[in-house]
């Protein structure tokens, strides 16, 4: 452990404001613990100094020298100690390091390393199998909160590793109850998962597959575009998860192709996306559809004692976890309804945009996109996403960039859900170069090592536009996006000047000098009251 070491017999008073050491000690030539004297006790020379010490973090330690040796009695850094050597200070920096933020009463220590998450050892061998080296923000804190049965409410960016911080401990609850018989089977799943897009469920419902063969427990998806029937006799035949699309799930229950009278654990994956689509009065119907005599008490002190409950083992009682990017008053209706006593988690600064993605923006014609897109395409390397706004013109745009000699491929709610798994599995091995999307299939694609995204065309809001340019720069990794902007992108002028200065990127001066990034869409300009005309005769 290096440190910095400044000797107090020098003129140290412009360096010493800031810092939290007494005067008085400052003062005296001696350690404060020790008494007054010029020599050390033990030697008969001045040789008994006072000095600050400046660690990692930038605050000075008063510590003495003996001897020219420095007694190393500073306090050890939270990744030098073991998890009962931890403080309340230390998982205070540990959170501020990881940019995490909590809320919401009394909220369990996040982990550092998986060993110290209390999961099984199957799940800890697939989590070494999955080649899952350290926990991500959300995962350290969101894992330890589910395992106390909280419910949690997780505000994250797009490739933050929530997926698997909810999956795991979904597992580790599953695993702890009884293999589903056919007798119990027909009580419904376990556990629930519900996305907004297929892309997205199926995506879940792969990385729960990841893990859910080392706890002997049996998933499906539901999800439109697939054969109904075969999710109805997977749902018969009896599953511990289940996780589909709002519409498809509404489907099954009013079909009675299941039931979710036994569904004590249920998350609710970018329900900000949900309500957006309009899935609102559809979300609130499927989780209507499971029993309120597991749900928690409103009262919170009650519901944090039947928590302790569920954990003892002594009666199950619902857990409900929702994640969501933001939190926009259709989402906290539906937190204040079906959520009790829940944590909050948000990482990173909440409301801000992606600091890990560059964005540059391109101002230009109509006419000029197709020339300026060939122009970026060879100054980067694939995997690049391409995002256009309708479906004719992700047709066109790929079929022009495959003249360019490089292998396209369009993806667009107007192909069969089986061509659109198929195309996106060939593009995440590497047997196209670009994909060119539209914002229906864009929510759900998770590709390792994209590092360039390019908005052809502008989406509607900036909700889309954040989602977007969150398919790069995923997982820690450094991304770009660049955007085409024309003058009938004007509505998203003020939302997109603030974006970029959320996320620490360069507001280029045609944006800021443009009047629409001046005044929020929607705001009525009242006239100066000594230009208004107050009587005419």
């Amino acid at each position: 452990m290096s440190y910095n070491i400044i000797n107090l017999n020098s003129n140290l008073n412009s360096n010493l404001s800031s810092n939290h050491i007494s005067n008085n000690n400052l003062h005296n030539n001696h350690h404060p613990n020790e008494p007054s004297s010029d020599k050390h006790p033990n030697t008969s020379e001045y040789n008994y100094h006072n000095y600050l010490i400046k660690n990692k973090r930038g605050e000075y330690i008063y510590e003495p020298k003996v001897n020219n040796i420095i007694k190393d009695v500073c306090e050890k850094h939270w990744s030098q100690k073991s998890r009962e050597e931890m403080t309340d200070r230390d998982w205070r920096i540990f959170r501020e390091d990881n940019e995490i933020y909590i809320k919401g009463g009394v909220v369990p220590p996040p982990i550092r390393k998986w060993e110290e998450s209390n999961l099984s050892n199957d799940l800890l061998k697939a989590i070494k199998k999955a080649k899952y080296e350290k926990p991500t923000p959300i995962q350290m804190q969101a894992i330890p909160i589910a395992l106390e049965m909280r419910d949690l409410i997780g505000i994250a960016e797009t490739g933050s590793g929530k997926t698997a911080a909810f999956v795991l401990p979904m597992l580790s609850y599953v695993k702890q109850l009884p293999p589903l018989t056919y007798e119990t089977s027909q009580d419904g799943p376990y556990a629930l998962v519900i996305a907004p897009s297929r892309e997205l469920a199926i995506q879940i419902y792969e990385e729960t597959n990841k893990f859910a063969s080392y706890c002997s427990c049996r998933t499906v998806a539901v999800v439109g575009g697939r054969n109904a029937e075969a999710q109805a006799f997977e749902l018969r035949r009896g599953v511990e998860i289940v996780i589909g699309t709002p519409g498809r799930l509404q489907d099954c229950l009013e079909k009675a192709y299941t039931v979710l009278n036994q569904c004590n654990y249920v998350i609710l994956d970018e329900a900000d996306r949900m309500m957006d689509m309009g899935f609102e009065d559809t979300v609130h119907y499927i989780l209507d559809k499971i029993p309120t005599s597991n749900l928690k008490s409103e009262d919170d002190a009650l519901a944090l004692q039947e928590e302790m409950m569920t954990k003892a083992g002594h009666r199950l009682y619902r857990l409900t976890q929702m994640f969501s990017a933001t939190m926009p008053p259709s989402v906290e209706r539906l937190s204040r309804k079906y959520l009790r006593a829940p944590a909050y988690i948000s990482i990173g600064d909440p409301g801000a945009g992606k600091r890990s993605i560059e964005q540059k923006l391109e101002f230009l014609t109509e006419g000029k996109k197709k020339q300026k897109l060939q122009e970026i395409l060879e100054m980067y390397e694939p995997p690049i996403i391409v995002f256009v706004n309708q479906k004719k013109v992700a047709d066109i745009i790929s079929k022009s960039i495959t003249k360019m000699k490089y292998k396209a491929v369009a993806l667009h709610g107007g192909k069969a859900q089986e061509i659109r798994e198929q195309t996106l599995s060939a593009f995440k091995n590497a047997e196209f170069d670009i994909l060119v999307a539209t914002d229906v299939a864009g929510r759900g694609i998770d590709v390792h090592g994209v590092k360039l995204v390019i908005n052809f065309d502008m989406p509607k809001d900036i909700e889309s536009y954040t989602h977007r340019i969150g398919r790069t720069g995923r997982a820690g990794m450094k991304g770009l996006a660049i955007s085409f902007i024309t003058e009938h992108d004007s509505h998203l002028f003020y939302d997109l000047k603030q974006f970029l200065i959320s996320s620490n990127n360069i507001v280029p001066l045609e944006l800021a000098n443009n009047p629409a990034s001046k005044v929020k869409p929607g705001t009525v300009m009242q006239t100066p009251k000594k230009n208004q005309i107050l009587y005419k005769n």
